[in-house]
């Protein structure tokens, strides 16, 4: 079997923060997890670098679009990298591969009678001499009342045209805009409707906000969507000479799954074919905003271009992270920026925090307090505590060589089962789940290392402490094991420790008389004074 991971793409308009991260981390996850089994995995996602918030940020910059979407890929990129993002490709939309892949996608459409042009009337600002892109128009959302812009509505997730709006206004000058005709193509979602009806009822392994507002947009009926704007920056209409209009991002963007996967191909060697095929199983791991785009979008152009390309089989979308329970803003700096937080904190244990209590069912809260509780609790107090003790134990009182000794009967059992239930947890997509199976394991190893209690075992029977610390190394080393998706910069030291070549979904033992090297400690306390600390930063800019 072969597995495709499709994180979603960031905009390339403003720096990362942990929302973001909180979204797309189960894609690492999942990769980790399935490269640990011996599967195929292709990995993929990419900088979106089109798209109106890159322009609009150039123009309150007073530079190109090209120097705005450079900067933030480039800053994307090291932020991952230093979270372990473990793509097998990190792309970006700006790029000619990804250019011409999207074009000949358009005439495919265009040739299959799934794309159609006609005359529509647009929003037009009269005082900036400008058809208006959709993000440009800004007004009251028909549907819930909330302020939304032209292409969607944040608050209640519907699509919008600029002209579904109310009280619509230029964002750039403010003036209410007017209408005016020009012709555009449109994407013929609508013959689509039967298709995906059947492609939702089919689907499992999708998290239920994907299920419901799926299914709520099918029940009120697809309607047909503008695959055209007129923009300066983006992917050429092909057949269009005068080059003012581009390929709408939201046809371009989701296109760069399978464009990533050709350029890994290209790069590689490998066959892109293999992860586009029945044979595959393709996950989709987004937030919730971008659901419609993944479950509706993205099939339909599948499906339209004809070449019995892969659709989606579970779709992992998360529900929003909100701070010191406020609403992220990035306007007004109420955010926790990754470039920032990466330089002070491990990135092991925001990665621990934005799993154990990240939105993968309903909205979650990132508090700083409850952040540095659960660093010093479980990843210091639980984890790194079982870790270091049995391990120092072993460098001062067996000469740092693995005890010959005796597996408590009852572990190896458990550790399998663990495998299993960990495994089984992760596939489905609930990795909360996996996550909490391995730490109330790992509390239950603390409890058995404690009533053996091998510093007594030490002083009166030799034998039964060398089986204690035999039984808690080859814990450590399955650990390292089930714990390397999730926290994989601890688990790569943890195989330091120990000679551990490579890690496995599979029970692993350690030998006797094996040497542990450079033991370190694998997390250090944050000091309780730093939640203040962080707090008052939020805000400031």
């Amino acid at each position: 079997m072969s597995v495709f991971i499709g994180g979603a793409w960031p905009y390339a308009n403003g720096s990362l923060h942990l929302g973001h991260i909180a979204s797309l981390l189960p894609g690492d996850i999942l990769a980790r997890y399935y490269r640990l089994r011996g599967e195929e995995v292709l990995y993929v996602s990419g900088s979106d670098c089109h798209g109106t918030p890159i322009s609009i940020r150039a123009n309150q910059e007073g530079v190109s679009p090209e120097v705005i979407a450079e900067r933030y890929h480039n800053e994307f990129a090291d932020c991952f990298r230093k979270l372990g993002f473990s793509y097998d490709l990190y792309t970006r939309t700006d790029e000619p591969f990804h250019h011409h892949l999207v074009q000949q996608l358009f005439l495919q459409l265009l040739d299959n009678g799934y794309i159609y042009k006609k005359a529509i009337e647009q929003t037009y600002c009269e005082a900036c001499s400008r058809f208006l892109p959709d993000r440009y128009v800004e007004g009251q959302c028909p549907h819930c009342g909330q302020q939304a812009r032209g292409d969607q509505c944040d608050y209640c997730s519907n699509l919008l045209d600029p002209g579904d709006l109310l009280h619509k206004k230029c964002k750039l000058c403010g003036s209410p805009p007017v209408t005016r005709q020009d012709d555009h193509y449109f994407l013929a979602l609508s013959k689509f409707q039967q298709k995906l009806e059947e492609y939702l009822g089919e689907a499992t392994g999708w998290r239920d906000n994907a299920v419901q507002l799926t299914r709520r947009y099918l029940d009120e009926g697809l309607h047909d969507r503008a695959a055209t704007r007129n923009l300066t920056w983006g992917v050429d209409v092909p057949l269009e000479r005068d080059g003012d209009k581009k390929i709408y991002v939201w046809i371009e963007a989701v296109s760069g799954y399978l464009s990533a996967s050709m350029r890994w191909a290209q790069e590689t060697g490998g066959s892109w074919e293999n992860y586009w095929s029945e044979k595959t199983i393709a996950y989709y791991v987004h937030g919730k905003d971008n659901i419609p785009f993944h479950t509706l979008i993205l099939p339909a152009l599948l499906m339209g271009v004809g070449r019995h390309l892969h659709l989606p089989d579970r779709i992992i979308s998360s529900e929003y992270l909100t701070l010191e329970g406020k609403k992220i803003s990035t306007s007004r700096n109420w955010a926790v920026w990754v470039t920032d937080v990466i330089q002070r904190y491990d990135p092991d244990s925001l990665r621990y925090f934005l799993t154990i209590n990240g939105p993968e069912n309903r909205d979650a809260d990132f508090s700083w307090r409850e952040f540095i509780y659960s660093h010093n609790s479980e990843l210091l107090g639980a984890f790194g505590n079982f870790v270091n003790r049995s391990l120092k134990f072993i460098v001062q009182f067996f000469d740092g060589r693995i005890p010959a000794g005796t597996m408590e009967i009852s572990k190896k059992p458990e550790i399998v089962e663990l495998y299993n239930q960990a495994g089984q947890a992760i596939e489905a997509g609930k990795l909360k789940d996996a996550l909490e199976m391995i730490f109330t394991f790992i509390r239950r190893a603390n409890k058995f290392f404690d009533e053996r209690k091998p510093w007594v075992q030490i002083k009166e029977n030799r034998r039964h402490c060398a089986d204690t610390l035999f039984t808690c190394v080859q814990i450590i080393a399955n650990l390292a094991n089930v714990l390397e998706p999730f926290l994989p910069f601890a688990c790569r030291r943890i195989r330091d420790f120990l000679s551990i070549s490579q890690a496995g979904w599979q029970y692993t033992e350690i030998a006797p008389g094996t040497i542990i090297r450079s033991l370190e400690v694998l997390f250090t306390r944050i000091d309780a004074a730093v939640i203040e600390e962080e707090i008052a930063r939020l805000g400031k800019g």
